[in-house]
């Protein structure tokens, strides 16, 4: 048994992507990112060309993937019984910079450990999420004035300041590839909710990949926090997934935000995993 690296989508696709598809809630992340590199090409998150892997047993089915975008951290499934140090010895040999790492505790713990003692990075938690999974959407009673509205090429003045705010609030480890408003636009990706004729809230959603439709990001400036904007242009946003045919509607939470975690629960969302990042420190 050993991982196989490749930078060839197609490849990663072919032998990969059915393992990736059959928990599609739960490969969220790695099926939409796939689908804009399908769709976008291999710079859509940065320069560095993308790296992809899956551990296979011999003469058994892929049992874990990976994905690395630059500069994102690294993206594992679950990963089987003691392979996390022949993965970051298999990445190590491919000369491999790694911001970090983003997976399920006890996995994320031991590739850090791993990678450390090949790369001698120090590492710390910089970040722990729970995947949620809406069941019974039940909207904000009662709901907050206003209403939810797609936004527009012309609403780029609020849209470009408000995620740039959030990626700050975030404090994320990368940053997003050139064009990504302009294709969330393009799709109806974005929503806005407005009161008192102007905007108030954002929402945003992916494309459905393989029937999942994520929400996020979610921001209110703080001057109109406290409101219920938040909840409403999320209501909407789900909504409008359920609407137009999604099978499943996610959204990841920040566990250092209990605020936005007992929201999304008054909204129907349940919790499914919880994942973490640990950041890697030359």
């Amino acid at each position: 048994m050993a991982w196989t690296l490749t930078e060839d989508l197609d490849d990663y696709l072919t032998i990969a992507g059915g393992f990736l598809r059959s928990r599609p809630v739960q490969n969220t992340i790695q099926l939409v990112a796939l689908d804009s590199l399908r769709a976008r090409g291999p710079s859509v998150f940065g320069d560095v060309a993308p790296l992809f892997g899956w551990w296979q047993p011999a003469a058994g089915p892929v049992t874990a993937a990976l994905m690395h975008t630059p500069p994102y951290p690294v993206l594992l499934t679950r990963l089987p019984a003691n392979s996390a140090g022949d993965l970051a010895e298999a990445l190590a040999g491919r000369g491999r910079q790694l911001p970090g790492v983003n997976a399920e505790h006890g996995d994320a713990e031991a590739f850090a450990a791993a990678w450390s003692g090949l790369t001698c990075a120090g590492w710390r938690e910089f970040r722990r999420s729970r995947l949620f999974q809406l069941g019974q959407l039940t909207p904000p009673d009662p709901p907050p004035p206003g209403a939810a509205r797609v936004a527009s090429a012309a609403d780029r003045g609020v849209l470009e300041p408000w995620l740039d705010a959030f990626r700050l609030e975030l404090a994320d480890l990368g940053e997003p590839g050139s064009g990504m408003v302009e294709d969330r636009i393009s799709y109806g990706g974005l929503t806005l909710w407005e009161a008192g004729g102007a905007a108030v809230s954002l929402a945003g959603c992916s494309r459905p990949a393989e029937g999942v439709v994520r929400v996020g990001p979610v921001y209110t400036p703080r001057d109109h926090r406290g409101h219920g904007y938040g909840g409403a242009v999320t209501t909407a946003v789900s909504q409008a997934a359920l609407d137009a045919g999604a099978a499943h509607v996610v959204l990841f939470t920040n566990l250092a935000n209990p605020t936005s975690n007992a929201l999304y629960q008054r909204l129907g969302y349940q919790p499914v995993e919880d994942r973490v990042v640990l950041e890697f420190e030359r």
